[in-house]
């Protein structure tokens, strides 16, 4: 049982933590705001993870634009067409994401918080124009603010 508490991840400076959190909060506002003046959406919840990912971990592999961008429109993708050619019910909502998860993993864009896109998707129910409007613009921008901020603070991002 001792294991399970175990923590694995590495200690990093209170000053690092503390700018992951100023990044991720700046990208969600640069995302919020605008959607707020325009009404047109630009956040969904799986984006607060992606935050997690683009500004604690920038070095993963899951947080590359690529996983990000590619990841989140493909699992709303799989998400709106299941929506489409199922019922809206727990277990095609369960198929939606073990496709999702399935074809990130194949075509070597996994991105983990997009795995939450077909769950939002069956929940919400909206049309095929989500797949533009909030998830793939909304993960570009992601990526972009991720870009400019790491660079401001002397990140490598993304990765070589």
């Amino acid at each position: 049982m001792k294991d399970f508490f175990k923590r694995s991840q590495s200690a990093i400076p209170a000053g690092k933590a503390a700018l992951a959190g100023v990044g991720g909060a700046v990208a969600i506002a640069i995302a919020g705001l605008p959607a707020e003046l325009t009404n047109v959406p630009l956040l969904m919840a799986p984006f607060g993870a992606s935050c997690v990912l683009l500004f604690s971990a920038a070095t993963s592999p899951f947080s590359q634009p690529a996983n990000v961008i590619f990841g989140h429109a493909l699992s709303a993708l799989i998400g709106l067409v299941m929506l489409a050619l199922l019922p809206a019910t727990w277990w095609a909502a369960a198929i939606a994401v073990g496709l999702a998860i399935g074809l990130m993993a194949a075509l070597r864009v996994t991105h983990p918080p997009a795995g939450a896109n077909p769950l939002v998707i069956f929940v919400a129910q909206p049309g095929f124009d989500f797949l533009l409007f909030p998830v793939t613009a909304g993960a570009v921008l992601l990526v972009l603010v991720a870009i400019a901020f790491h660079r401001m603070n002397g990140v490598a991002y993304p990765a070589k």
